[in-house]
């Protein structure tokens, strides 16, 4: 089957192709995009066959950009060329750092040194860029301030490094697929991205915002709609799926060969003696667009660098036990709450089953609690561990996840007297397996065994990253080789203040894929990304410039 690709030789020409009117439109779109981006150069994008692998007469985009939630929307912010800088009223709390910041007050801080500028501060990030940015975007907010940010900022055009934002749905990622009815566990100014306050965007919406904390649609709206106000629409692809990731080489000794395609997990590139050696090229990008008949609309990008920005929300968490693929077995709140809209639920004797001990299995006892469901609760942890995310959370901020502790706490199967209430606890038990006849084998921590009915179950253990698109699912790039990614226990080893992967050279990741996990932490990814690639864009236009000008001898 044709694919599209980004070929950007003149020489190209568009093959016939035999697809759908609407096929064609998303082609033509593709066309504007790198039209209105890389200019004049780019005239045509000639269809190949998926077999056919690029020649060295390609260009190629500089940024691809993997996810559009939160981080992607960041990143394309800055490399659209917008730019911080300190506000001239602006006077920091942090004495030492607002002293580093007046020693360059006419640099914006994608120009400055981020090694520097974040030595020595600390926050709830182990990335010392997301802990900078934080605390230029949100001062000393850890400390119950609300002091507004330090910085303003300027749209230059020149800085401008043309990229593309790849997504299967609208801007703003996973929030769009959030339970509607909970309350984010940030205050809403958290959640905001740079050059767009939340509650004035809120305001300018007539939406009637009534505490802190927002409901995720409301978080949604706001990042599809920051897209169209900064003018990132040119940058964005909705219905995107991608397929492989992979790296191009060719042969370092014959400029004129083949090339060789191979996956980003290859490390070897000097190969034995008598053998030729590889050098390492662009990225090569496949997938395909969902149109909006259903069909697919493959495609094949290049870019220099590649940037991972698809967050952890792909996979749910499993326990990896015996009838867990039942159909009464459900990993999702918005499978969950889809079974009480339908009534799936209504009048049932049994109980709901919910395994978990973190805020998304307390969101669902709460779902169940409101909708008179009667609730099992499941979970390994003593109700005393100090690791709950409880007990993190201020009382008088997050009164219904207290409550939900209270009752993990108070009503536990130990206690005869709750032993037919709406809420009963399990802690320190797991779940062995799953029956078909809609019961649940339970051990608690002495080795005894329970068996329990229920009417559906709920497991709700977290969520992992689905690097399916990489080889080895990415296991190579992290921490632990050889382990699959996740945002606690394995995350994306990067450079500290580039972001860039250390296992591999122009491949990128922020967010939850590097273990920053909130929205106000993961801007500073963005911020390494657009300063590393600033940096190399620059070298690149001196480099050519020097071989433009002494190419024939003249100075």
């Amino acid at each position: 089957m044709p694919v599209w690709c980004c070929r950007c030789s003149l020489a190209g020409h568009f093959r016939t192709y035999s697809g759908t009117e609407t096929e064609g439109q998303l082609l033509n779109s593709f066309v504007q995009y790198f039209g209105d981006s890389l200019g004049r150069k780019i005239k045509r994008m000639p269809l190949i066959e998926e077999t056919v692998l690029p020649g060295d007469s390609l260009l190629t985009l500089p940024v691809v950009i993997i996810g559009n939630g939160p981080s992607g929307i960041c990143l394309s912010y800055l490399l659209s060329g917008y730019r911080p800088y300190l506000s001239p009223e602006a006077i920091h709390p942090n004495p030492i750092l607002h002293t580093k910041l007046e020693e360059a007050r006419h640099l914006s801080i994608v120009d400055q040194d981020l090694e520097y500028l974040s030595e020595g501060l600390e926050g709830r990030s182990s990335n010392p860029v997301a802990v900078l940015f934080d605390t230029l975007l949100h001062p000393d907010a850890d400390f119950g301030y609300d002091y507004p940010p330090v910085l303003h900022w300027k749209l230059e055009q020149h800085n401008y490094i043309p990229h593309i934002v790849l997504g299967k749905g609208p801007p703003g990622g996973a929030w769009h697929s959030m339970e509607g009815s909970m309350l984010t566990i940030s205050f809403g100014d958290w959640m905001e991205l740079p050059g767009l306050s939340f509650k004035e965007w809120a305001a300018s919406k007539r939406r009637n915002i009534k505490s802190d904390r927002v409901m995720p649609e409301e978080i949604a709206c706001y990042y599809k709609n920051y897209v169209k106000v900064m003018g990132l629409q040119k940058n964005f692809r909705d219905n995107v799926y991608i397929t492989s990731v992979s790296r191009l080489y060719r042969e370092k000794d014959d400029e004129g060969s083949s090339q060789q395609n191979e996956d980003i997990s290859t490390q070897h590139l000097e190969m034995e003696d008598g053998q030729k050696s590889l050098i390492k090229r662009n990225w090569e990008v496949r997938g395909y667009q969902r149109a909006t008949d259903g069909s697919h609309v493959p495609f094949c990008l290049f870019a220099e660098n590649v940037a991972l920005a698809t967050g952890t929300f792909d996979s749910p968490g499993r326990l990896q036990v015996e009838g867990e693929d039942f159909p009464f077995v459900l990993h999702s709140m918005s499978d969950f709450g889809a079974a009480i809209s339908k009534g799936k639920l209504r009048g049932k004797a049994d109980p709901v089953l919910i395994v978990g001990a973190g805020l998304t299995a307390a969101d669902a006892v709460l779902c169940a609690y409101n909708n008179n469901i009667p609730v099992v609760h499941v979970f390994r942890r003593r109700v005393t561990d100090t690791s709950l995310i409880f007990k993190q959370l201020p009382k008088k901020l997050y009164p219904e996840y207290h409550k939900v502790y209270h009752m993990m706490c108070t009503q536990s199967h130990t206690m005869d007297s709750n032993q037919h209430s709406a809420y009963t606890s399990f802690p320190e038990h797991n779940v062995l397996s799953f029956k078909p006849e809609m019961k649940c084998v339970l051990q608690s921590a002495s080795g005894l065994k329970k068996i329990l009915k229920f009417s559906v179950a709920l497991v709700l253990i977290g969520s992992h990253p689905n690097l399916f698109f990489l080889k080895d699912q990415g296991h190579s790039i992290g921490h632990h080789s050889n382990q699959p990614i996740t945002c606690k226990g394995n995350p994306i080893e990067i450079d500290p203040y580039t972001y860039e992967c250390t296992k591999e050279a122009n491949l990128f990741a922020l967010g939850p894929l590097v273990g920053d996990n909130f929205v106000r932490f993961l801007k500073g990814g963005a911020l390494g990304i657009a300063r590393c690639l600033a940096i190399r864009q620059k070298k690149k236009h001196e480099l050519i410039e020097s071989e433009d000008g002494g190419g024939d001898g003249v100075p």
